[in-house]
């Protein structure tokens, strides 16, 4: 399946600058542009300056993200380091 031609929406919640947080940004971003590059919208949001967002979305563990598009909504929580964990979260790998 070429995943190239699906658009992904993607939000990351994360709290501020914690080793963590940099963490799951950087290898969300590394996936994206690796996997998805052009097909994607990362939105990036941290709780700390969001919290109604992050309220919404019912967002309980941190960090966590939300695949909105394509198909189902899916969500991934936890450490974000785990490449091949998100990249199966995604849909990328099955």
């Amino acid at each position: 399946m070429d995943f190239s031609e699906k658009e992904y929406y993607l939000i990351l919640f994360i709290t501020g600058a914690s080793p963590n947080s940099v963490r799951a940004i950087s290898n969300i971003k590394s996936i994206c542009e690796k996997y998805l590059k052009g097909n994607y919208i990362l939105e990036i949001v941290d709780v700390y300056k969001s919290p109604e967002i992050a309220q919404k979305e019912q967002i309980v563990a941190l960090p966590t993200l939300i695949k909105k598009k394509p198909e189902m909504e899916r969500r991934l929580v936890g450490d974000m380091s785990e490449t091949e964990k998100v990249m199966r979260g995604l849909g990328i790998l099955s």
